[in-house]
């Protein structure tokens, strides 16, 4: 037997450590290394950065490039904050939790949608902290959500503990767990669906997000068909207070595009990256655009000879 230790177990117990560490600091000290990181992952981490300008010069073409390149800068500090938050979300008190969380707007949807007897599909794209936000839906909701193990396995037991803590309940990325999340919305309650995470090819549509065709998931509107749950998109965005420095949150929920309740899947498609765009206006700098949410094109999916051309990401 080898005695050497497994370099994935190692960096699972060093993520850990870090994770627990951070977990005692306060949100402002967690951004304030944030700004000090974020320079050093734009300037050394070659892929985030090229997929951020990439994304963000066919999001915003009206912007200069100046103007732009700030843009992408506060975008991965934002990004890199949210990696040190992890602890906080996950480890920290959950009363230091729960008072880092300053404002909630747009409660009254989720109330009146359950006190009508229906059930909440909770659109939550990658913006702000997300992870404050399944915090916040699993301490004041029963909630529901998709869960996929990470590909470090031994952070599994770690995060899965983080995301269920206050109640909320993680079910696999198949038809099993598609089957809970049915039976959560019948029984009235809350569940989160990623509304910007590209499907396989078997589970999406075409549809424009900013302005150019971007494959997006079809559980929503199946969801919908068959339980009759209103959606909402919700986000935990930084709060700026000061100096531009964020104090904690604030939750934000929005009454979804009225296309999401279409039966059609493309226009619900399109409903679903119309919501998203409305959360990402809240504070652009805050979505994580170094995902390359147009990795797929339509001449991929048609097979044409020349599809190649058509790629963003090169």
């Amino acid at each position: 037997m080898s005695d050497r230790t497994d370099p994935s177990a190692l960096q699972a117990r060093l993520i850990a450590a870090l994770w627990r560490l951070l977990s005692h600091a306060r949100p402002i000290t967690l951004w304030r290394l944030a700004r000090r990181l974020g320079p050093l992952v734009y300037r050394f981490s070659a892929r985030e950065r090229k997929v951020t300008d990439i994304n963000l010069r066919e999001v915003y073409p009206q912007f200069d490039e100046s103007r732009r390149a700030h843009l992408a800068r506060d975008s991965l500090r934002h990004s890199t904050a949210t990696m040190l938050e992890l602890g906080f979300a996950w480890m920290a008190d959950p009363a230091r939790v729960e008072a880092s969380i300053q404002a909630v707007h747009g409660r009254e949807l989720l109330d009146e949608a359950r006190a009508e007897g229906r059930g909440v599909v909770v659109l939550a794209p990658h913006f702000g902290n997300w992870e404050v936000l399944n915090f916040w839906l699993s301490a004041h909701f029963p909630f529901t959500a998709m869960y996929e193990p990470p590909k470090i396995a031994e952070l599994d037991p770690l995060i899965r503990q983080g995301r269920e803590r206050m109640g909320a309940a993680l079910v696999p990325t198949n038809s099993r767990g598609v089957a809970a999340l049915l039976k959560a919305l019948k029984r009235s309650e809350a569940v989160g669906i990623l509304p910007d995470q590209e499907p396989d090819w078997r589970g999406g549509v075409f549809a424009d997000f900013f302005h150019r065709p971007a494959y997006t998931g079809t559980l929503l509107p199946k969801l919908v068909a068959r339980t009759q749950a209103r959606v909402v998109t919700g986000v935990a965005r930084r709060r700026q207070a000061g100096e531009g420095q964020p104090q904690g949150f604030e939750i934000h929920f929005l009454a979804a595009d009225e296309r999401v309740y279409d039966a059609d899947e493309a226009i619900a498609a399109r409903g679903v990256n119309v919501s998203v765009e409305a959360a990402i206006a809240l504070d652009p700098a805050q979505y994580q655009w170094e995902y390359k949410r147009y990795r797929k094109t339509p001449e991929e999916q048609q097979q044409r000879s020349d599809y190649r051309r058509h790629r963003l990401y090169r």
